[in-house]
C-alpha cells in the first residue's frame, strides 16, 4: 500500500540539533513543508555524502519554508558524535532523528528487517502532515537533493494550484498542464 496522500502516524523521536538534543514528533511536521530523508545508519560510506548535500542545499530548503529531518537507525548520541567527527555531517543545521526502536523506519515502509537499517527513503510531506512524494531505493545509490528540491517545489506548485499539474523535468516557472479530455492523445 502506498503513503501517498496518507496523514503521517503519531511518533515521537529524539534528535540532535545545532548542539542540542530536541523532541521531533508528528506535530513537529504541522505547520510547514518538511522533507523526510531516511538513511541506513550513520557511520557509513555514502550517507555522509547525502547529510553533505542536503546541508549544502539547506538555505535553499528553508527558502521554501521546508524543514529537512535526515533520519537513522541509530540513536541521538550516535548523531552527536557523527555531527562532531564527521566533517560533511557536521555541515548539517537540520535535525538528526535517532530510530534506536525503528519506530519511523517502520512506519515509513523502509525498514530491513534482516539488518535493523533503513533503506534510503525521502518523503516529502505537506503543513497538514500529508506525504506527497516519496522515492525509495537501493542504499547503494546515493541522492540527489536537488531533484528533492524540485519535487518539493512541484508539490507546493500543486497545492497552491489545485487542477494542474507538473510535466516530467517541470521546473518553477516552466509551463503545467491542466488536465481536460482535449489534451488526450494530444501530448
Amino acid at each position: 500500500m502506498s503513503l501517498i496522500n496518507t496523514v503521517v502516524q503519531p511518533f515521537k523521536a529524539t534528535a540532535f540539533q545545532q548542539g542540542e538534543f530536541i523532541q521531533v514528533t508528528e506535530a513537529s511536521l504541522k505547520g510547514k513543508w518538511s522533507v523526510l530523508v531516511f538513511m541506513p545508519a550513520a557511520f557509513t560510506f555514502n550517507c555522509p555524502t547525502e547529510v553533505e548535500d542536503a546541508a549544502d542545499h539547506y538555505a535553499e530548503f528553508q527558502k521554501l519554508g521546508a524543514e529537512v529531518y535526515i533520519v537513522t537507525t541509530d540513536t541521538h548520541f550516535s548523531h552527536k558524535v557523527w555531527h562532531a567527527t564527521s566533517p560533511a555531517v557536521g555541515k548539517a543545521r537540520f535535525p538528526l532523528v535517532g530510530d534506536p526502536t525503528h519506530a519511523l523506519t517502520r512506519a515509513f515502509g523502509v525498514h530491513i528487517d534482516e539488518e535493523g537499517l533503513a533503506l534510503r527513503g525521502t518523503f516529502v510531506i505537506n503543513p497538514e502532515g500529508v506525504i506527497k512524494t516519496m522515492e525509495v531505493h537501493d542504499n547503494a545509490i546515493a541522492r540527489d537533493m536537488k531533484e528533492t528540491l524540485r519535487k518539493l517545489k512541484a508539490a507546493q506548485f500543486i497545492a497552491a494550484n489545485p487542477g494542474q499539474v507538473c510535466p516530467a523535468k517541470w521546473q518553477e516557472g516552466a509551463k503545467t498542464l491542466k488536465p481536460s479530455l482535449d489534451l488526450v492523445g494530444k501530448i
